[in-house]
């Protein structure tokens, strides 16, 4: 205890760190209280249908993403899922197209092109999801609820969603440049944890009445939510240490002398973003029907219970592993580096003989990693199966439980870096705090 607060009390004495948290955390408040501004022209008191809707299945998803603010037809309704999407849809095209990939070997500046190319498509998933939305609000509340009518009101309504969104965007952006953490993955974390606290109070409340196994039932769960978690926060840490040999002198073709050093490779390279990516892709067919989900597809895909739905998930969670761990992970970069540097893996030739051995080794620890990863995103179905409140079944496993533990280990891995620069101990007795890739 006293090693915490005297840590607590090293991380307010950096200026620039205490800044950054400061600012860090008026902009999460900003963010919140955004979340509860309802759309202008709709009364508040009439969304007790809304919320209903946004209780159970996917849109209760997507309203814990939000932090509840699709329930509140806020004006952060769409919250950052339309950014989350975008962000798939050019990722790909940095895989498929030349243009795209041209882009990715440009450095920063290419990376640049691409944020933008990132911002104008999620313009175009706006004007798609803002009037589905405005069209959801019109078949969930009653007539007297619009103060204002028409489709002149419709056009207004969608532009204030998605300036909402774009403003989310531009404080995710300003988090990651000035305060601590990566914005975006920040923000989806505040709305996951804002819900928390009202699903466990659910639950509790469920037990205390004597349903399904009373308060003895309950105390089992948090164990079991516990372990949950210290696998989790195992998946994102575990890790493949790879030995290369450095030599100290080369003279011609000969190495003299040599440092062994390791490269770590990730279990989990590809981090929480194969469960949003498929998660996103799972809300397109709620899109198409307008988030009405008993129509067509939508109807299968939004029984977050079913067989259909947990296995095209999971099947897309092993799929975009393998896809992201390929776009973060090259290992024929790697083998030149390696070989610029004098270094090779004992062994092994240099050059392409390396970099094969570096891929063989990604695509074994890859596919339990990528397993696993599909394991707990499917495991709140389970849950529900169990008799656990839907809302609290979410923070099982799935994205929710990932994006908590990737992030906050994100963010207390940059403030260990602050206190370590600073020549102060870092947040962990033993050893260095190891975060995950940033969203």
């Amino acid at each position: 205890m006293r090693r915490l607060i005297d840590t607590i009390q090293n991380i307010f004495k950096i200026e620039d760190l205490r800044k950054r948290i400061t600012y860090t955390f008026l902009l999460v408040l900003v963010y919140r209280l955004g979340s509860y501004v309802v759309v202008p022209g709709i009364d508040p008191t009439a969304l007790a249908n809304l919320k209903s809707q946004a209780a159970d299945g996917l849109l209760g998803l997507l309203d814990m993403f939000s932090g509840g603010a699709f329930g509140n037809a806020s004006i952060f309704a769409l919250g950052v899922m339309p950014y989350i999407s975008a962000s798939i849809v050019i990722q790909l095209l940095g895989v498929m197209v030349p243009y795209f990939q041209k882009m990715q070997r440009e450095g920063e500046s290419g990376r640049r092109k691409m944020n933008q190319w990132t911002r104008y498509l999620t313009i175009v998933i706006l004007l798609l999801q803002g009037p589905a939305y405005i069209t959801n609000l019109h078949a969930q509340l009653p007539a007297s609820a619009f103060l204002v009518s028409g489709f002149g009101y419709n056009i207004f309504a969608t532009i204030v969603l998605m300036a909402g969104t774009m403003f989310i965007m531009w404080l995710g952006e300003r988090i990651t440049d000035r305060g601590v953490g990566n914005g975006i993955s920040l923000i989806i974390m505040i709305g996951i944890i804002a819900r928390l606290p009202f699903a466990l109070f659910a639950e509790a409340a469920q037990k205390w009445s004597g349903a399904a196994g009373g308060v003895l039932m309950l105390i089992v769960e948090l164990i079991i939510l516990f372990l949950v978690f210290v696998a989790t926060i195992a998946l994102v840490q575990a890790q493949r240490k790879v030995p290369v040999q450095y030599a100290k002198r080369v003279i011609g073709n000969k190495q003299y002398g040599g440092v062994r050093q390791y490269i770590p490779l990730k279990v989990n390279a590809a981090g929480v973003m194969p469960i949003i990516f498929a998660q996103a892709l799972m809300m397109f067919p709620l899109l198409l029907a307008r988030f009405d989900a008993s129509r067509g597809l939508a109807a299968t895909l939004s029984d977050y219970t079913g067989f259909w739905y947990n296995f095209i998930f999971a099947t897309l969670v092993i799929l975009f592993t393998y896809f992201y761990t390929a776009v973060t992970v090259n290992p024929t970069m790697m083998a030149e580096e390696m070989k610029k540097n004098g270094g090779f893996v004992p062994g092994v030739k240099p050059g392409k003989k390396t970099a094969e051995y570096i891929d063989s080794i990604m695509s074994r620890i890859t596919l339990p990693g990528s397993v696993f990863l599909a394991i707990v995103a499917i495991l709140p179905a389970f849950a529900m199966l169990l008799g656990i409140n839907n809302q609290f079944a979410h923070f099982y496993g799935g994205t929710s439980l990932l994006i908590l533990v990737g992030v906050v280990l994100d963010t207390l891995q940059q403030i260990e870096s602050h206190l370590l620069m600073r020549h102060y101990d870092g947040l962990m007795k033993t050893g260095r705090l190891k975060g995950r890739a940033g969203m």
